[in-house]
């Protein structure tokens, strides 16, 4: 292994691994009751939408993302500081979820998670976080962010990428 080689191993997405990221948008959630004469169930306010701004707007899209290689080299991350950015997968898939703590205005050690599939995350505003990272085939996401004035964008390129590794214990 190369000596200024940095690694991150992706551990399971989970609620209280990713608390102080965002929210985790699943259907294991207490929160939920039926509806629709008892033909639905509805999984209730599973993440919260934050935007800020004169004229935001909370918009929807699909993004369609190409999958990366594993080991994943992380070169960079990027944040919202105007808005939550919400990931929701439209295949039962896994993907990787990057995210940094904010250490003075700049990304801290990344820390990766595996979804599992079906599960998504909503960034909270202002968290440091990788792109949407598909695994051995393209996917689909539902995104749920902020459209409006202001420059909702700020990326940060590592000087020394990370290398994303997924145990081998984990399925991909």
């Amino acid at each position: 292994m190369n000596h200024s080689e940095r690694v991150i191993c992706a551990q399971p997405l989970s609620r209280e691994a990713f608390a102080e990221f965002g929210e985790v948008i699943d259907t294991d959630w207490p929160n939920h009751f039926p509806i629709n004469n008892g033909k639905c169930v509805r999984y209730d306010a599973l993440a919260t939408v934050d935007t800020v701004g004169a004229e935001a707007l909370a918009v929807i899209s699909i993004f369609r993302s190409s999958p990366c290689d594993l080991p994943y080299q992380l070169e960079m991350v990027e944040r919202h500081p105007l808005g939550s950015q919400a990931f929701v997968p439209l295949t039962p898939r896994p993907f990787l979820v990057i995210v940094c703590p904010d250490e003075g205005g700049e990304p801290g050690e990344p820390r990766a998670f595996l979804t599992a599939p079906g599960q998504g995350v909503n960034y909270f505003r202002n968290t440091w976080h990788g792109v949407v990272t598909p695994i051995k085939a393209p996917q689909d996401f539902l995104v749920v962010d902020r459209r409006g004035p202001g420059n909702n964008l700020e990326e940060y390129r590592f000087e020394v990428p990370y290398t994303v590794r997924v145990a081998q214990d984990l399925a991909v």
